[in-house]
């Protein structure tokens, strides 16, 4: 049991120790654009735009910022009648490590985490509610709802180059809602940048990076 003990804290040391070599600490930004969201939207009702700016440090570390536009457009759903409409701005910040014995090549693999934030307007309309009493239907709608939420990811992903400055990659996202602002008629069926709203979600990403 000891002894697994002191592998485990060998092994996390080691991550956040800097290899000794000739490689400088600041090795350039790569940008990045994911192209998941924008087929989610042609797709679907909801989707994202997304972009990222990241710090290569020693090829070993890696801050990162990520924008983006979260929008949905969910008409009578399934369980509510309910029609959800936003579009909001997010943001998420973090880390990630490349996790490869051989950190200066040109392929990483890479894991991570980030925190993320968005705060946003929600219009919920019903057009077909009935009304009890006169036997018709009748309409109601709140329009600019204000809401916000925070929440955590573990990041897991590989970066490929292509050619020169040009990499594809791809991450899977574990994401953990922190705290959603409460609001009297219910939750937003998409909360940007997150997805549909639960207390978890899993995601995934596929990028164009360059190098800069």
């Amino acid at each position: 049991m000891l002894s697994g003990s002191l592998t485990a804290g060998a092994q996390v040391k080691k991550m956040f120790t800097l290899e000794k070599d000739s490689i400088p600490l600041f090795r350039g930004l790569s940008l990045s654009f994911d192209l998941v969201g924008p087929a989610m939207l042609m797709l679907s009702d909801h989707g994202e735009y997304e972009g990222a700016l990241r710090v290569n440090l020693h090829d070993q570390w890696f801050p990162i910022f990520e924008l983006g536009i979260g929008r949905a457009n969910h008409e009578n759903d399934e369980v509510t009648g309910l029609t959800y409409k936003t579009t909001a701005p997010y943001f998420r910040i973090g880390m990630d490590w490349n996790i490869l014995r051989n950190k200066h090549q040109s392929n990483r693999l890479y894991a991570g985490f980030r925190y993320a934030f968005t705060a946003y307007k929600a219009d919920i309309i019903r057009n077909d509610l009935p009304d009890p009493v006169w036997q018709t239907t009748a309409g109601f709608g709140i329009d600019g709802m204000s809401c916000s939420q925070h929440w955590m990811e573990a990041v897991i992903g590989l970066d490929a180059q292509v050619y020169g400055p040009l990499h594809l990659g791809w991450n899977v996202r574990y994401k953990r809602r922190l705290h959603h602002s409460k609001v009297d008629i219910g939750q937003t069926w998409y909360v940007p940048g997150f997805g549909t709203y639960d207390k978890d979600q899993l995601a995934a990403n596929f990028n164009i990076i360059i190098d800069i």
